[in-house]
């Protein structure tokens, strides 16, 4: 899943509600840094954790 993830693309942690909406920021070796709405710049382990891609900003 994190080879489908670019620079630009908004997703949410489905673990982390309250993070809010995330933008990726960066993916590297399975390892995608978010910048998100209500918790700042966190890089994920996409091994760990699978993100929710969203459409856009208006969508939940």
């Amino acid at each position: 899943m994190s080879a489908l993830l670019e620079p630009g693309m908004l997703v949410r942690h489905p673990e982390q509600a309250d993070w809010g909406l995330g933008q990726v920021q960066s993916n590297i070796d399975d390892k995608v840094t978010v910048n998100f709405e209500h918790a700042g710049k966190v890089v994920i382990d996409m091994r760990r954790v699978f993100l929710v891609p969203v459409a856009g900003p208006d969508h939940p």
